[in-house]
């Protein structure tokens, strides 16, 4: 079996002079190191990754998928940069986050550089016209998608909303653009719609899985590894599925009250974001959120039962289970 984690960590390696390669040394000099910081220093790099692997699933020449990979990365760090200046965080990756290092103004054109950036090379594919297009279609549904997404997690902060919604926001904001690496990947690797359907649907559920996970990581992780207070999700009062399931299955009507009156509550001390974990913990709610997530890997990997067995279709499930198997 593939281990997702090492081959993650040799995939993003190769991918990483290709990710280099295409933001020269232009004026503002500034502007082009802000836009660099990101992609440069390295991640995961899941998406990319799944855009290669799922080109070489469908039996295509995955040297052709690069250029989407590394667009789909750009894309990806774009939506980080303005996260961080939406969210004030200061840190990211170890570094000053690029709002703290250059100021606003550049920030705000750092993820604009690397938006555009990233349609040049789509549009540059070495693919006939009506693939690019359709990969083209795919990516531009998912940013599309995703600001929608991004705002109604925004609009949900402090709000207790249901399941339902929070999981149409997480797909959103998270998922599609999973689910447009995979589709366009395939499609680059001459796959037909049904195939391209399927490993869409297949990121699409990696991708709820995966952000399950990361909620559940930021309530129960590791601070020395997550690098973030498993605290501050509490303290923002974000709706995740862990609360949608707490809030419907306390019964002690103090319980609940307690729990509320800490969920939003800015000024809520450690010992009392604590204790809200320790409710959701009795109340089921954080043993549910997993077993959601782990469904949610489930059903991804029976989408993709169909193709044939490969190298890459084993990582494609070893990324599937990594999802909900990580501890950052």
């Amino acid at each position: 079996m593939i281990d997702a984690k090492e081959y993650l960590k040799k995939m993003s390696a190769e991918l990483d002079g290709p990710i280099k390669s295409y933001i020269g040394d232009e004026e503002p000099s500034n502007l082009m190191e802000a836009s660099r910081q990101y992609p440069y220093a390295g991640g995961k790099r899941m998406r990319p990754a799944m855009a290669v692997a799922t080109c070489g699933a469908v039996g295509g020449d995955k040297s052709k998928a690069v250029p989407l990979a590394v667009a789909v990365e750009y894309i990806h760090n774009f939506t980080l940069i303005h996260d961080d200046l939406m969210d004030g965080d200061s840190k990211r990756r170890g570094m000053d986050t690029i709002h703290v290092g250059y100021g606003m103004p550049t920030a705000v054109l750092a993820g604009d550089a690397l938006f555009a950036k990233a349609y040049q090379i789509i549009c540059d594919l070495d693919v006939p016209a009506e693939r690019m297009r359709a990969a083209m279609k795919y990516v531009s549904d998912a940013v599309w998608d995703l600001a929608r997404g991004q705002q109604m997690d925004v609009n949900n902060e402090g709000q207790i909303v249901s399941e339902e919604v929070y999981i149409e926001t997480i797909k959103l904001k998270t998922s599609v653009l999973f689910a447009a690496a995979a589709a366009g990947g395939a499609i680059i690797g001459g796959a037909d719609d049904a195939t391209v359907k399927a490993i869409n649907e297949y990121a699409l559920e990696l991708g709820l899985g995966f952000q399950m996970f990361d909620d559940y990581l930021g309530i129960a992780g590791d601070e020395s590894k997550t690098g973030k207070s498993v605290g501050n999700d509490i303290r923002k009062g974000k709706c995740t599925c862990m609360v949608t399931h707490a809030i419907r299955s306390i019964k002690d009507p103090k319980v609940l009250e307690e729990f509320k009156g800490i969920l939003g509550n800015m000024d809520a001390t450690d010992e009392q974001c604590a204790r809200a974990k320790q409710i959701m913990q009795e109340a089921g709610s954080i043993d549910y959120a997993l077993g959601l997530a782990r469904q949610k890997v489930d059903n991804a990997i029976a989408k993709i039962s169909f193709l044939p067995e490969s190298e890459d279709k084993e990582f494609m499930i070893a990324l599937a289970n990594f999802a909900i198997n990580r501890d950052v």
